[in-house]
């Protein structure tokens, strides 16, 4: 992915070369500014979760996850012979995660719990400033060991006369979710087999071997995989009200198609015994919001947000988000905010024990399930004009939340961030 970048970035330099050659056509005046890297951000986070509702065995269980996430983003800006301003930004993210339940993914707890993810990405952005127009375009991936996701999407905005913006944006990501299945649940007749024809069966106890083919061998099996495809259409329409007061609207629309649980999501019934969680394969989701944003003074802004969302498989929630900035000295803010969430189940969803085998869909995933949510912290920046230490780091940002769920579901998050212009 790094030699992609390079080389589009490198093509991209000589197309703006190319407009500087005949910028005597466009105006005489202007010279065309070649790509150059303009900015470098850095984020890192620690996550830290407990809880005792593990969706791997059945909703009950340990559900301990600790996660370190690192990311880097480097912006490219260069303006051609037209004055479009060009924006490049090309970002590498690197996650690593443990998580106790995991372990139960085999019935003797003996499965590995920690996993890695990775996940590059590439935008490229074109700014008419004198149309007040945009055009964007976006790829993503994303790897990890039961998850493949490959992500694109367009953007376009357009300004209005008075102090308005559209924006659109449109969004398809395709993945391939592998069909690892708890070891007593393994379905024999989609087992995979190994290149030698052997085929991995489960016996009555549990345990999974091989049979037929060569006989012995030490090859792994080949689990296979199962689609999963994202479709996403989103407009926001900002406006500045009046000098303090800012606004903006925001509707989306999703549509979900494929393989939409996971393999490994235990379900028990009443009668005792394990299946494998099954969900319907197709899902809309439509979230609605409002942003306000309002300048309280030069020193302290109120920045409040509310989204309704409902979705096909009947669940509702309400979203309020408020966050207070205030500025302490003119090169240092502290920005104290709370979170409020609340959502109705999923009419699939039933904890252990619960479903019947009427049931024609089940889950135990308390993601799905009614509950509520508090998250709430503080966020510190530091951004001197002459940069920190007078260097090219213009500004750092540490933020602290603490997360409370009604399903005794409780989290902790540190994230830093650094900014080098």
């Amino acid at each position: 992915m790094k030699k992609i970048c390079l080389t589009v970035v490198g093509i991209y330099i000589l197309l703006l070369h190319a407009f500087a050659q005949t910028s005597n056509s466009v105006d005489s005046a202007y010279e065309p500014k070649p790509l150059k890297l303009d900015e470098i951000n850095l984020v890192s986070s620690y996550y830290n979760q407990n809880g005792d509702h593990s969706a791997i065995l059945g909703g009950i269980g340990n559900e301990h996850v600790v996660d370190l996430a690192n990311g880097l983003e480097l912006n490219f800006v260069g303006w051609d012979a037209r004055k479009n301003k060009h924006t490049i930004t090309a970002g590498l993210g690197f996650d690593h995660h443990t998580s106790a339940s995991a372990a139960y993914v085999s019935k003797t707890g003996a499965s590995k719990t920690g996993g890695t993810r990775v996940y590059p990405s590439f935008n490229w952005l074109v700014e008419n400033e004198n149309k007040g127009t945009s055009f964007g375009l976006g790829a993503y991936y994303s790897a990890e060991y039961n998850y493949h996701s490959l992500g694109l999407d367009a953007s376009y905005s357009k300004k209005t006369n008075n102090n308005g913006q559209f924006d659109g944006k449109i969004s398809a990501y395709f993945d391939q979710v592998k069909l690892i299945y708890p070891s007593e649940l393994i379905p024999v007749s989609s087992t995979p087999t190994t290149s030698s024809g052997a085929t991995y069966i489960t016996t009555a106890s549990g345990n999974t071997v091989l049979s037929g083919g060569g006989g012995y061998t030490d090859e792994k099996p080949k689990i296979p995989s199962a689609p999963r495809n994202t479709y996403d259409a989103s407009l926001t329409f900002s406006q500045v009200i009046n000098k303090r007061l800012q606004a903006s609207v925001m509707l989306d629309l999703v549509s979900q198609s494929g393989y939409l649980g996971l393999p490994f999501h235990r379900v028990y019934f009443n009668d005792g015994t394990d299946h494998v969680e099954n969900l319907p394969s197709l899902r809309y989701k439509i979230p609605i919001g409002i942003r306000l944003n309002y300048f309280a003074g030069d020193n302290l802004i109120i920045r409040a947000y509310y989204r309704y969302y409902f979705d096909q498989w009947g669940i509702q929630s309400h979203t309020i988000d408020l966050e207070v900035p205030v500025k302490i000295t003119p090169f240092f803010s502290l920005s104290p905010f709370y979170r409020y969430y609340i959502q109705t189940a999923a009419r699939y969803f039933a904890p252990y024990g619960m479903h019947t085998a009427a049931d024609q869909y089940y889950t135990s995933n308390y993601a799905l399930s009614a509950l509520s949510s508090n998250f709430f912290g503080m966020g510190l920046r530091l951004s001197p004009p002459d940069g920190i230490l007078k260097t090219h780091l213009s500004n750092i940002e540490v933020r602290y939340g603490h997360y409370l769920q009604t399903t005794d579901l409780l989290a902790n998050i540190v994230s830093f961030a650094f900014q080098f212009k």
